[in-house]
């Protein structure tokens, strides 16, 4: 008759134990993206010296984790595929503003700093953020299984984006891999129109395409998950979202105060200054990684491909019309033609996509390959 008393008891012990981390871990990401935001008031427009510029890496990196944290509470507010949207579309705002903030300041490279940009976020996203997805997901789940209509299709409209916006100048024009000014407007254009076609699918027409796949024992769990696990209030969803564009603003505002050193620290190393886009498009790329990795761990595997395939398209179908817009006000051509050895990187990627999504079913060795096919990215980045 005393077994009852130590499970009412139990209960209570490591929740009083528990309270502190559940108090810090509510208030910190709340915090960071204030200190981020003071930090880059108190270092703008001075010299950084070691120290400072170290501590600014860290508020970064903190700042990155908390922007994953109030995504994914969007998410979970919003649900799929409106929570990988947002994330897509606030990484490639920050992706927009270093880059023109990157382009005025001038410097060696510049001119090409938007195509080295955008062809580095196709590369950590189609190989990087779903190699890894997809090996950490198939050896913990074993072989993943995802919507092939949905990732066929947004993989359709990365294979355009990338072949019109990034490929095509290499071929069309006489000014080396330039885009002349009414072939520049069509691109641009045209850009905006297939992505924002995608989207109207992804969100509206075609939405159940792009929600994680689920077998029966799955949803069952699922719906007993949910019962102790409530949808984020509207209060706390709106919250969240003021903290991303918070967490936002302190990154593009961080990592320019960071540029600088990245750009001496390539040059320093000996690594060609295109590689300055390859940190560039790591660094923005990070929190959706995260949140990709995260959601291949919990077998998830659409949403890490909605987030790294809407990554990849948002890039080049957001990105390229702003710069196109703002080539018109900034001196210097807007270099996007790929070179030889891009294509071929670009086109092995592209092939190799195709046949890793279509199916709809995936394993770790389709993981490994696309991880081979990103380390020889960034090994040709480095020696070209």
């Amino acid at each position: 008759m005393t077994s009852p008393a130590p499970d009412t008891e139990t209960p209570d012990t490591p929740s009083t134990g528990a309270a502190e981390p559940g108090r810090l871990q509510r208030w910190l990401p709340i915090v960071v993206p204030i200190l981020g935001v003071v930090l880059l008031v108190a270092g703008w427009g001075r010299d950084l010296n070691g120290i400072v510029v170290a501590l600014i890496a860290v508020v970064l990196a903190a700042v990155v984790l908390a922007a994953v944290h109030h995504a994914e509470v969007l998410a979970h507010a919003v649900g799929e595929p409106f929570g990988s949207l947002i994330l897509a579309v606030s990484v490639t705002v920050i992706e927009v503003s270093l880059i023109i903030t990157l382009v005025t300041a001038g410097g060696e490279g510049s001119e090409t700093l938007a195509r080295d940009t955008v062809f580095a976020a196709i590369m950590i996203t189609l190989n990087g953020i779903v190699g890894i997805s997809l090996l950490l997901g198939a050896f913990k789940h074993g072989p993943v299984k995802f919507n092939a209509e949905g990732t066929g299709g947004a993989l359709a409209t990365v294979v355009a984006l990338a072949t019109l916006c990034l490929v095509l100048p290499t071929f069309t024009s006489t000014q080396g891999p330039v885009f002349s000014p009414p072939q520049l407007i069509f691109v641009a254009i045209a850009s905006v129109v297939l992505y924002g076609m995608f989207v109207a699918a992804q969100t509206v027409g075609y939405r159940e395409m792009f929600v994680p796949v689920a077998t029966e024992g799955e949803k069952r769990r699922a719906a007993d998950a949910h019962e102790h696990d409530s949808t984020p209030s509207r209060r706390e969803a709106l919250i969240s979202l003021a903290l991303l564009l918070v967490s936002l603003v302190a990154v593009v505002g961080l990592a320019k105060l960071e540029s600088p050193s990245i750009e001496a620290g390539v040059a320093a190393v000996g690594f060609p200054p295109s590689f300055v886009g390859v940190v560039i498009a790591l660094l923005v790329l990070l929190p959706e990684g995260i949140a990709a990795v995260r959601s291949a761990r919990q077998n998830k595997m659409q949403t890490s491909f909605n987030l790294a395939l809407g990554s990849a398209m948002a890039s080049i179908g957001l990105t390229i019309p702003a710069m196109a817009v703002a080539s018109f006000f900034i001196a210097g051509p807007l270099a996007l033609g790929l070179g030889s050895t891009q294509i071929v990187l670009l086109v092995l990627t592209l092939l190799v996509s195709i046949l890793t999504l279509v199916p709809g079913r995936a394993t770790r060795l389709q993981g490994g390959v696309h991880l081979v096919i990103f380390a020889a990215f960034i090994f040709l980045s480095i020696s070209p």
